[in-house]
């Protein structure tokens, strides 16, 4: 998967994040489907942030980007910012 195709993903996730806020504001979700999902796509989003600083540092270095893997989300999620 290459940067153009991440942007994408991201782009798809932060759209379903929103159709996820607007669905519970028309009550057409609860607040917990709304929660699980919103995490859901929060841990891909984090996935797909930390592979593109993956690619970016293999890059910079002289490494082959397409190297990069997207790491569990327990390793992603438990990063201190």
């Amino acid at each position: 998967m290459d940067e153009h195709d991440i942007h994408e993903r991201i782009n798809t996730l932060v759209e379903r994040e929103h159709a996820l806020r607007a669905a519970l504001a028309e009550g057409k979700l609860s607040a917990q489907e709304e929660h699980a999902e919103l995490k859901d796509a929060e841990q891909k989003l984090d996935q797909l942030w930390d592979l593109l600083r993956q690619r970016e540092a293999k890059r910079n270095a002289g490494l082959d980007p397409d190297e990069a893997d997207a790491r569990p989300v327990g390793e992603v999620e438990g990063y201190r910012q």
